[in-house]
């Protein structure tokens, strides 16, 4: 294994745990960093699990430290999250080649169209009760389904369900969030190791990177940097986007 690699995968995901404290979506970053390195759709889609876990691990920690927990309702989303990412890790490892960077592409265009238009991010103001407990969790089967598939940007589709269908807070919807994607993302790396080659090595890189760059996210006093580089992300990723859909 070349140790350029390894670098380069740590410092992506260092910036990627940063972006996602700062602006969110670092994930869209992570995963055409492997595949400019050579690595094949599906071994990428399934290693950036790894870095995902990790943070995920991390998030649930600093929740559960500032008394934010509700193991009963996050454990019977996480059921329905997990049910849901088994069949979509089952589609998801098969896409690969031109198809996997079409998919990707096509994804993060309307990913970003969503972050720039804020289209369903406005929180709904809500008194904390969990509300329509059963189309939830029917929800969180189709959410689990799109991170199993592809996990790239899956907290926007887990937020509005928590938020604006079952009634949550942003706090208390953020805390489950963390604990349903870190519960499928378990179950979805076990479909892609079981029929694709993870790069353990970078995975474990990666999740150093993005627990280091998490934790400068959280300590650091750069809210006046933030546009800055919400524009930068915006302008890397449209570059992207066009390299995969044009440019083999």
């Amino acid at each position: 294994m070349e140790l350029w690699k390894v670098g380069l995968l740590f410092l992506a995901g260092v910036a990627s745990g940063w972006i996602n404290v700062l602006a969110g979506g670092g994930s869209m970053l992570v995963v055409p960093v492997m595949l400019f390195m050579g690595m094949p759709g599906p071994v990428a889609n399934g290693t950036n699990r790894i870095g995902v876990i990790a943070q995920n691990i991390a998030a649930i920690g600093g929740f559960f430290r500032r008394g934010f927990s509700d193991f009963r309702l996050s454990a019977t989303l996480a059921a329905c999250g997990a049910f849901g990412a088994f069949f979509g890790a089952q589609v998801g490892v098969k896409l690969d080649g031109v198809w996997f960077d079409r998919t990707l592409a096509i994804i993060m265009i309307c990913i970003l169209v969503i972050m720039l238009t804020g289209l369903g991010q406005k929180p709904k103001l809500t008194d904390g009760k969990p509300k329509n407990l059963l189309l939830g969790h029917f929800l969180f089967i189709i959410a689990g389904f799109y991170g199993g598939f592809i996990q790239i940007g899956v907290g926007l589709i887990q937020l509005p369900i928590l938020n604006r269908v079952m009634g949550l807070d942003l706090v208390r919807a953020n805390m489950h969030k963390v604990f349903v994607a870190m519960v499928f993302s378990f179950v979805s790396l076990g479909v892609f190791a079981s029929q694709v080659k993870i790069e353990w090595a970078l995975g474990l890189a990666l999740a150093l990177g993005y627990a280091i760059g998490g934790w400068l996210g959280a300590n650091a006093a750069v809210s006046k940097g933030e546009g800055l580089i919400k524009k930068v992300f915006y302008l890397a990723l449209v570059a992207m986007a066009i390299k995969l859909l044009f440019f083999r």
